[in-house]
């Protein structure tokens, strides 16, 4: 239940019912529902039409699909912070004998490890997973389509890999794992492996006439980690929160920020899309903004989940129709409109409680060459580092307790800053991956590499 002041105007909540209405009718979807989330918390839910003769809400259960392999990205991220394995860890080293163990963990979950996109025929995903027992059934006999790690191929045998990885590490069903690891801690009770009552039927719907049949809803065995759950906009909305937030009983926030950061480079149509891919979740840049989550489909079945992390919005999509409403798109719209209508008030600013003087001496103006930079200190001890006119490189760096710093983003993600003192304990210059910042362009005072001209700056002769 949320507070007055984490309402939505009266105006926000119309203009997001006339979308969904929208998006419903010109869909022609049978139902669509959907929520919003701002500040970890669902502050509005709407609805659409009739779900099998009842009202939808957010308690009614939609297959979600590939929002799936977000889950199961979940649990793999839980299985390298504990210490199990290792991204960069071939999936053969835990996984041995399945034919595709070259590509790495982080591969798979990157969708660049060359897989396939589909299992061989039948149609895996309007056949029983009966038909697929084992994992040579769902890769067959070529299960590479392009060489490992080097282009991003969105592949559902992938993730029914690192479902069975899951399995074999922790010695219990997927399904189990999830709800013991994920689901249970998350509150997420709506969320299943197979439909719970309340739930929708999937209906296709004639491309060329107003009327529809009913899809079948297929348990689809092996390949579960790829698509197989059930959900309700109420309890994606929380794993939305648990997605931009992280919850130290699943995630830590770092490790959710490592899924929603890109690690795959996009193809030609993502990349003039303005998309990319991250480790199970996808990423979006709409007019400034960097929006992730996933979008998921089975027959029958339509689902979106986008969060906007900047603006602190997140909103859930799901409809009954196998194709109609855009989930995806129309989940960004909602976003867009509560971030546009109600902008994000910030937190208020606070000086720092104490600082240490030896690294405030460090903020200020620094030069790359001829290029001017500025050190920022923020309030948690880590700092910025960004050019002070034009373009360049700028990043942000953490602190880590001995007077360095690691980068956080960008051109220097991973590379160490630190200061450079003389014998009296005076700083000389910064030194970032072995790049020199000092105080004055080519400062003579400083080791520049290759040195600096003795007669110094100079107009022409």
């Amino acid at each position: 239940m949320t507070t007055p002041q984490d309402d939505l105007l009266p105006a926000t909540r119309r203009a997001l019912l006339h979308h969904i209405a929208v998006a419903q009718t010109e869909g022609r979807a049978p139902s669509l529902v959907a929520a919003v989330v701002r500040g970890g918390e669902t502050v509005w839910n709407g609805a659409r039409t009739s779900v099998d003769g009842h009202g939808p809400d957010e308690n009614v259960q939609y297959r979600i699909g590939s929002i799936t392999k977000t889950f199961t990205a979940v649990l793999v991220l839980r299985l390298r912070d504990d210490g199990v394995l290792d991204l960069c860890d071939p999936l053969e080293k835990h996984l041995p004998g399945t034919g595709a163990g070259e590509a790495t963990i982080a591969e798979l979950l990157a969708h660049t490890g060359g897989l396939a996109a589909e299992s061989p025929a039948p149609w895996w995903e309007r056949t029983p997973g009966s038909l697929r027992p084992e994992l040579s059934d769902v890769l067959g006999e070529q299960p590479f389509r392009h060489p490992v790690g080097r282009r991003h191929h969105y592949s559902n045998p992938g993730y029914t890999l690192l479902g069975a990885l899951v399995e074999e590490l922790r010695g219990a069903p997927w399904e189990e794992v999830l709800r013991r690891e994920v689901l249970e801690p998350l509150g997420l009770h709506r969320t299943s492996g197979r439909p719970q009552a309340p739930h929708a039927g999937g209906w296709a719907v004639h491309p060329w006439a107003d009327v529809m049949m009913p899809e079948p809803a297929q348990d689809l065995g092996r390949m579960a980690p790829a698509g197989q759950l059930w959900s309700t906009t109420a309890d994606l909305a929380r794993f939305a929160a648990f997605l931009a937030q992280g919850d130290d009983r699943v995630l830590s926030a770092e490790s959710v920020r490592e899924m929603r950061t890109p690690a795959a480079p996009p193809e030609a149509a993502e990349l003039a899309a303005g998309g990319a891919y991250g480790l199970g979740m996808q990423i979006l840049h709409r007019d400034g903004h960097m929006l992730v989550g996933h979008s998921g489909s089975l027959p029958g079945f339509l689902a979106g989940l986008v969060i906007g992390v900047e603006d602190d919005v997140a909103a859930v999509v799901l409809s009954n129709c196998t194709s109609g409403p855009p989930a995806l798109t129309v989940a960004a719209d909602l976003v867009r409109i509560v971030a546009e209508a109600e902008p994000r008030i910030p937190e208020p600013w606070r000086p720092m409680i104490e600082v240490d003087s030896s690294v405030l001496e460090l903020v200020g103006q620094w030069y790359w060459g001829t290029q001017a930079f500025g050190l920022r200190l923020t309030a948690g001890g880590d700092v910025t580092l960004e050019p002070l006119s034009g373009v360049g490189r700028r990043a942000r760096f953490r602190a880590n307790g001995d007077g360095t710093w690691t980068g956080l983003d960008g051109y220097y993600a991973g590379e160490l800053l630190r200061a450079v003192r003389r014998p009296g304990r005076s700083v000389s210059h910064l030194d970032l991956g072995s790049f020199v910042f000092t105080r004055q362009p080519y400062d003579e005072g400083a080791p520049v590499p290759g040195g600096v001209d003795p007669e110094g700056w100079r107009g022409i002769q």
